[in-house]
């Protein structure tokens, strides 16, 4: 428990390595490769409340498919059992202000 909120702590580590796994099983159509291992998620930080946030770096900055991965990997880390948050923002893209927006509006 935590001393602070009286709340269960969560093994960190653990919920890491579920949505590392997670986002495994997502894979980029054009190279028929997945997300982690083509490196396109960086700086995944989980607290112990469950609350998650990285960036996603598409493979080129003009990727056809960055929207639609970028919601798939939102997607796929908000089902992880105890995520409880998200925080997800893409870099190195030219539409990247814009995917923002639609990341953060998305529910």
């Amino acid at each position: 428990m935590s001393e602070a909120t009286g709340k269960p702590v969560m093994d960190v580590e653990e919920l890491c390595s579920q949505i590392i796994a997670c986002m495994g099983q997502i894979i980029d159509p054009e190279t028929g490769v997945d997300i982690v291992r083509m490196r396109l998620i960086e700086d995944l930080k989980v607290r112990e409340d469950g609350f998650v946030s990285y960036k996603f770096r598409p493979s080129s900055p003009f990727c056809p498919l960055a929207v639609s991965l970028a919601v798939q990997i939102k997607r796929a880390v908000a089902e992880v059992e105890g995520v409880t948050g998200q925080e997800v923002a893409v870099v190195g893209y030219v539409g990247a202000d814009d995917l923002n927006q639609l990341l953060r509006e998305q529910v």
